[in-house]
Order: structure tokens, then C-alpha cells, then sequence
């Protein structure tokens, strides 16, 4: 995949395929998620988080994109990972939404927006029919990402912590 122009965006930005160089402020994406999805229990080892992107980039099946400034295009402001999966029952491709983050910038819902058209636009063209991601319940701003992209709510994971386990 070439970079894609931000036609739907603000004009200043692009996206294109992560790369290695991208991996570090990947791994600054990843910690940020993190901490929002698990708060004190968030993995915090960008290094960890690193080796596990790393294992994604330029593979069969991963979409890997970032979000670049026209006048910084080396500097990620924003990150968006989908992996194909197939269904073991039915043998239907799918999409599992992994990751979507922007830096906190003027344009960040718009850069997020312009990730999630280029992420869907890369599993139209891969043949993904359905798309699936989990969101923190806290997550407002990337629930309302979703719906806005036509994403329905179909499962909540419930859970339970027994009295003194943390």
C-alpha cells in the first residue's frame, strides 16, 4: 500500500504503511492504549510493546498504518492495526481491530478518522467483510470513532476481580 492523501481529512496529513523506523513512537502508541484500556495494570514496557508490533509489520494478513504530518512525514502522529483472522466455524475472513491512536494534536479526531477510512479501505481490498474491535468501556472518544464508522456494539466482556486480587 502507497501513503494514501488525506482527501477525507485535514489537508496536512497522510497515511501510510508502518515501517520500522515507525517503531518506536508505535510502542509510545501502544503504552498510551494501554494505560487507557488497563489503567495501573497497563503493560508499560515499550520495549515489550515494540517486539510485538515488530512481529506485524510487512507480514501477510496485517495492516499496518501510521499517520504523518506532510511537513514531518517520518514522525508519526497517529497509528491503526487490523490482523486477518478466520472464523474456525464458518472459515469467514474477518478483520480484529488491534490498535488506533493519535498523539494529542489540533487535528487529532480528524487524523483518526482519516486512519480508520485508510484501515477500512486496506480490509475492503483485502476481502474482509466483517470487522470486529474491543474498546475500553471508558473509551468514549474511540467508541464514538466507531459508530461513527458503522461499528455496533454486539458483545460486552464482563469481569470480576475477587475482594484484595489486585
Amino acid at each position: 500500500m502507497t501513503a494514501l492523501p488525506a482527501a477525507a481529512g485535514p489537508p496536512g496529513y497522510l497515511i501510510r504503511p508502518a515501517h520500522e523506523d515507525d517503531l518506536d513512537a508505535i510502542a509510545g502508541f501502544e503504552v498510551e492504549i494501554a494505560k487507557v484500556s488497563f489503567g495501573d495494570e497497563a503493560v508499560t514496557d515499550t520495549g515489550l510493546h515494540r517486539r510485538r508490533v515488530a512481529g506485524a509489520l510487512g507480514k501477510r494478513g496485517e495492516i499496518t498504518l501510521v499517520a504523518v504530518a506532510r511537513s514531518a512525514p517520518v514522525r508519526p502522529v497517529g497509528w491503526a492495526w487490523l490482523s486477518a483472522r478466520t472464523n474456525s466455524l464458518t472459515g469467514a475472513r474477518y478483520g480484529n481491530f488491534r490498535s488506533l491512536a493519535v498523539a494529542d494534536i489540533p487535528d487529532r479526531s480528524q487524523v483518526g478518522e482519516l486512519l480508520l477510512a485508510a484501515v477500512l479501505q486496506a480490509a475492503g481490498e483485502a476481502g474482509m467483510g466483517q470487522l470486529t474491535g474491543k474498546v475500553h468501556a471508558r473509551n468514549l472518544g474511540m467508541r464514538a470513532l466507531y459508530r461513527k464508522f458503522g461499528f455496533e456494539a454486539t458483545h460486552i466482556t464482563m469481569e470480576r476481580q475477587e475482594p484484595g486480587s489486585r
